[in-house]
């Protein structure tokens, strides 16, 4: 037998071999389908009666779906409250954090400004000795037929000219305040007494000057205040 008629037998055989299956299937098929479809029918006729009641059902169902929607409302309600809720408790730290900040950086720079205070309260004493010492020398001896003494007299001048220069530059200011009116912030009152010529409430002596850093002061001028005169 050659190799083409085995082919054709082949082809032969898995052609009725289908036809065999195909009517296998219907057979099957019209064996199986019959009995579903009668036990389908009871369930079909159930929806048709409840397609035909349609209104009952979906009275029954609304209950549940309000209450579904009562559920989500509340819950949002709730989710919206705690939203407000974090959203100020943010803006609140927001503004804390900025004032935090706000008065660290005001200390650095008051730190920056005033963190000589110390240092200058014992280089106003030295002020003071030398302006006392200037005071103390006679300006009649200091001529040229005393030129040790001259000297030395311009010496503690030029020095005492050259510490309120270094004064100035770091923001320290004399404050000597004769004629004006007292004030209790830069002023300490060691007397009153009726003084001719001043007003009353005005500075009528000074015995010690005070200086002022920055702005704020740093010692107050002793002073002796004048008064009315009595009746």
């Amino acid at each position: 037998m050659s190799v083409c008629s085995i082919e054709v037998v082949a082809v032969c055989f898995r052609l009725k071999m289908a036809s065999f299956c195909v009517r296998a299937v219907r057979r099957s098929y019209s064996r199986v389908a019959l009995p579903a479809f009668i036990r389908a029918y009871p369930r079909l006729l159930c929806t048709a009666t409840q397609q035909k009641n349609g209104n009952v059902s979906d009275g029954a169902e609304k209950p549940e779906q309000s209450a579904a929607e009562t559920l989500l409302l509340e819950e949002k309600s709730q989710l919206e409250d705690q939203l407000k809720d974090m959203t100020e408790k943010y803006k609140r730290a927001l503004a804390d954090t900025e004032n935090l900040r706000t008065r660290t950086q005001k200390m650095i720079e008051d730190a920056k400004l005033y963190g000589i205070q110390g240092f200058c309260k014992d280089l106003v004493e030295v002020a003071d000795i030398l302006e006392k010492a200037t005071e103390s020398v006679p300006k009649e001896e200091v001529t040229t037929q005393n030129p040790h003494l001259k000297n030395l007299f311009d010496g503690l001048v030029m020095t005492e000219v050259q510490i309120q220069k270094v004064f100035i530059k770091h923001g320290l200011v004399k404050l000597n305040p004769d004629g004006e009116k007292f004030d209790p912030y830069e002023h300490e009152a060691l007397f009153h007494a009726p003084v001719d010529g001043k007003e009353p409430g005005t500075v009528a002596m000074v015995t010690k000057v005070g200086y002022k850093l920055h702005g704020r002061t740093l010692r107050p001028a002793l002073v002796g205040v004048a008064k009315a005169p009595l009746k």
